[in-house]
């Protein structure tokens, strides 16, 4: 337990250092294209990728799924999720949309117990409230009004939580991650194709570059996620992937120039804080889990004995 839950913690980390420089590339590119024409080609690369490490495990049923209709919706969701998460990165700054990508645990906590049945603690409800708290705190100007912008970045947070709770739904009859990255990556792909010819403009080979850079790092990233997905809790996943916010000051000094003021950090702080405390709940021996609940049903019990004898 204690093994695969700090083997998930990893991969996460590595995952929030992965996705944060797709989000970069995304941002530099949809300023000048539409989404079809990024993604047609970069989802497209992605699914290829999949094929390729697939033949070269000389695994032939890798991509097979014993979850077709699971695999459909999470295929529909991150289709949408992809293309909103783009119009969200071109139509508002990344603080902004990291807004929305800070109630992604919340939604995943409710998520996780309307579909896997995995009810968060009244502690982790709790740290999952602070780590949002901690979002906040990076952006002390808030949101001055609501834009189609502010809507999309919802959807896409929305989809994109929906998407990893069927991933790890999924995880539970199988262990095919690659599967999980080629389905709906193809269907990305594809489905872009389709507009592209209504949308498409001419790609100088620096920009055709960025964009096979973008499926290569995102094809890792998911990948990554899939597998993590299997050994945390999506609860516990989740509030780690605000990790990201750390690479994203990184990135943002090294290639951008922005150098972040404190509220930043206070921010950071308790974002890592809480998801340190998430993963400490994750390798918490069952026994302890088992007690807390006895203790629970024992108080409810006695509060009903008091009801009767009133």
């Amino acid at each position: 337990m204690k093994n695969a839950a700090l083997a998930g913690t990893g991969l996460v980390v590595l995952y929030t250092l992965m996705i944060s420089s797709a989000d970069a590339i995304t941002k530099f590119i949809a300023k000048g294209y539409a989404a079809p024409q990024m993604f047609a080609v970069s989802g497209l690369i992605v699914a290829v990728l999949s094929l390729g490490t697939a033949r070269l495990r000389s695994q032939k049923q890798s991509l097979r799924t014993t979850c077709p209709r699971a695999m459909a919706l999470r295929v529909c969701l991150t289709v949408i999720g992809s293309v909103a998460f783009f119009y969200a990165f071109r139509l508002l700054p990344f603080a902004e949309v990291f807004v929305f990508i800070g109630m992604v645990p919340l939604f995943a906590g409710l998520f996780s117990g309307l579909v896997l049945q995995e009810h968060v603690r009244p502690m982790a409800w709790a740290a999952l409230g602070a780590g949002f708290v901690g979002v906040l705190c990076l952006f002390p100007q808030g949101i001055a009004s609501v834009t189609p912008g502010h809507i999309i970045a919802l959807v896409a947070c929305f989809c994109g939580t929906l998407s990893m709770i069927i991933a790890r739904y999924i995880g539970r009859y199988e262990t095919n991650a690659l599967a999980q990255v080629f389905y709906p990556n193809l269907s990305l792909g594809v489905v872009m194709a389709a507009a592209l010819p209504f949308v498409y403009q001419a790609m100088p080979l620096t920009d055709l570059l960025w964009v096979a850079a973008y499926g290569g790092v995102l094809f890792v990233a998911r990948w990554l996620l899939v597998v993590s997905l299997r050994l945390l809790a999506a609860y516990a996943v989740t509030p780690l992937m605000n990790l990201q916010f750390v690479w994203m000051v990184v990135l943002g000094a090294v290639f951008f120039g922005e150098m972040p003021e404190g509220n930043i950090y206070l921010g950071v702080a308790i974002v890592i804080s809480s998801g340190i405390f998430l993963v400490y709940d994750q390798m918490a021996p069952e026994r302890v889990r088992t007690n807390w609940l006895a203790r629970a049903q024992s108080r409810l019990d006695l509060r009903h004995r008091k009801t009767k004898e009133i």
